[in-house]
């Protein structure tokens, strides 16, 4: 079993940054990938970007590509989200999730953590 918990979100204005955090328990978290995915108000949750278990590899949604960076650190069991130039359509509950397999589908994902609000404003 693993908990993960995020923290980071906040109110920020366009073109500013957030960085996401989330903790992970347990010892076995540099054997998962570490993804972060969004849910925008009203749209399905969606893929932002995801890490492999020893950072060699990093996975991004197109809309997010050059702006946003994942990164994780095994000794910490913590998992980062770097977000730059932010723009009002990134508002959305943006979730940490880990996975056995690379993927891009929130159904193969193993565990959740609750989620964290970040707001951009225009």
């Amino acid at each position: 079993q693993v908990t993960l918990v995020e923290s980071g979100g906040g109110l920020v204005q366009a073109g500013g940054s957030l960085k996401l955090s989330c903790a992970a328990s347990g010892r076995t978290f540099s054997t998962y990938i570490m993804a972060w995915f969004r849910q925008a108000p009203g749209k399905e949750r969606e893929f932002v970007a995801a890490m492999s278990r020893s950072g060699g590899s990093t996975y991004y949604t197109d809309s997010v590509k050059g702006r946003f960076t994942i990164s994780r650190d095994n000794a910490k069991n913590t998992v980062y989200l770097q977000m730059n130039s932010l723009k009002p359509e990134d508002t959305a509950v943006y979730y940490c999730a880990a996975s056995r397999v690379v993927s891009r589908i929130d159904n193969d994902m193993d565990f959740w953590g609750k989620g964290t609000l970040v707001t951009v404003s225009s």
